[in-house]
């Protein structure tokens, strides 16, 4: 089995109310909107959500990937979507969890996990045996790394304006 994984997790403070910032953070339309190689996230008719997400490895190239994914706890204080329990190939994760500070800050712990399975590397990309799981979930982890980073930083300029 040839798997890919790529994480992320950061935590940061935003200078705008609780609710203000779960609510932003619980919006997957705001992820459309602010996340860069998001190309889109709908949901069909049965409740499943899927993440399309465009992936740019050097060596590899650029390839689109769909993520059936459901969410999975929706409360006060955390906000997270898991990959459906049928889903054996694009595995995604993504939680954020929320804590009041003084004033009007919160405080966010934010993670994402994406997992590539595929039977052998060809399935996932012709060039993908050349290269290596570890390559390409090293770059694929930095990729995310940029991607979440200016998420992260388009988010706390839209909340605290």
């Amino acid at each position: 089995m040839f798997k890919v994984r790529a994480n992320f997790s950061e935590t940061f403070e935003i200078d705008a109310s609780f609710d203000k910032v779960r609510d932003f953070f619980a919006d997957i339309r705001n992820f459309i909107e602010y996340m860069p190689s998001i190309e889109s996230i709908h949901t069909d008719a049965k409740g499943i959500t899927y993440w399309r997400i465009r992936a740019d490895i050097p060596f590899v190239g650029s390839f689109v990937e769909r993520f059936p994914v459901r969410e999975t706890e929706n409360s006060e204080e955390r906000v997270e979507w898991s990959p459906l329990e049928t889903e054996n190939h694009n595995l995604l994760r993504y939680a954020a969890d929320f804590l009041p500070k003084s004033g009007v800050r919160t405080l966010v712990q934010f993670s994402q996990n994406i997992e590539l399975r595929r039977d052998s590397a060809t399935d996932l990309h012709l060039l993908a045996g050349l290269v290596g799981e570890t390559l390409i979930g090293n770059e694929m982890s930095r990729r995310i790394a940029q991607m979440l980073s200016l998420f992260i930083e388009k988010a706390r300029t839209q909340l605290e304006s």
